[in-house]
């Protein structure tokens, strides 16, 4: 265990609620274990652009990069921008990054633990500017860069917890695929079509979940002066769906995250190809 001090004040749970510390800490001690035992320069399937070493720097500089967000009080791109200024320079060896990925790694829960949610802090989502979002979003950073990092180590994929793999799918949908919907001028055109998504264990207690989206397309014009038509969906709360993809909450989390595979499908096949086209695209 790398952190046994702070792991020692958290557990995976406070009762039905994600701990988001405590996954951090967890997922991230399974990357870098994973990772120090791997061929530095073997391929990430699902990142066929890094290398291990690539991958295990992503999230050093990742975690490093909120610490210092969150830690400097940073509410506007000026001051993003003079944190990224002040981050560390990449170490040349596999131990020295992990070693750099340990102290960021609990200097980002430290600061995450001190605030919260509600509290202003700068994020890349222009709709969430908060404490509570970058808390969210590192739990998924962390584990998907986990799933990554077992797969290029040939090591059997550890399923992620049904409930924060539920919480995946939402925040995949919700911000993952939607953040063109903060650009200034864009506008989503929907389609007819209502697919669901079911969870066999995302309920809490393990009960089944369904969560219903609509296909459609992002269209504006952005800042360069380029026109924009891409394949996007929403979230819904009622409606009769027309086709569906089912698997487990895992399952279900991976596959929108570029991490698996499709789950089963049934229903109309343009339904069901408009949502593949986003999943295809990949998250931002």
């Amino acid at each position: 265990m790398r952190w046994p001090a702070l792991m020692s004040a958290v557990t995976r749970r406070v009762g039905s609620v994600i701990d988001h510390s405590a996954l951090i800490l967890s997922e991230t001690e399974r990357f870098a274990d994973v990772l120090a035992a791997a061929d530095p320069s073997a391929p990430v399937p699902t990142c066929p652009e890094w290398k291990v070493a690539d991958l295990l720097w992503h999230l050093t500089e990742v975690h490093a990069f909120w610490a210092g967000i969150l830690a400097s009080g940073a509410l506007s791109d000026a001051d993003c921008e003079a944190v990224e200024e002040n981050q560390p320079p990449r170490p040349t060896d596999l131990d020295a990054t992990l070693a750099l990925l340990d102290s960021a790694t609990v200097e980002l829960v430290a600061q995450l633990d001190k605030r919260l949610d509600e509290q202003p802090a700068w994020s890349w989502f222009a709709a969430d500017q908060t404490v509570g979002f970058t808390r969210r979003m590192q739990v998924h950073e962390a584990t998907m860069h986990r799933v990554d990092a077992e797969g290029a180590a040939g090591v059997e994929i550890t399923p992620i917890d049904p409930e924060v793999a539920a919480d995946g799918v939402l925040h995949a949908i919700d911000v993952m695929f939607a953040w063109w919907g903060t650009l200034p001028g864009f506008e989503f055109v929907p389609a007819e079509s209502v697919v669901a998504l079911t969870l066999s264990d995302g309920a809490p207690g393990g009960g089944s979940r369904t969560v219903l989206v609509r296909p459609g397309r992002w269209r504006g014009v952005g800042e360069s002066g380029t026109s924009y038509d891409e394949p996007g969906i929403l979230r819904l709360t009622d409606l009769a769906p027309d086709a569906g993809f089912a698997g487990t909450a895992d399952e279900v989390d991976r596959w929108l995250w570029g991490r698996g595979p499709e789950p089963e499908a049934d229903g109309d096949p343009a339904a069901l190809e408009a949502v593949r086209a986003v999943v295809a695209k990949g998250v931002q």
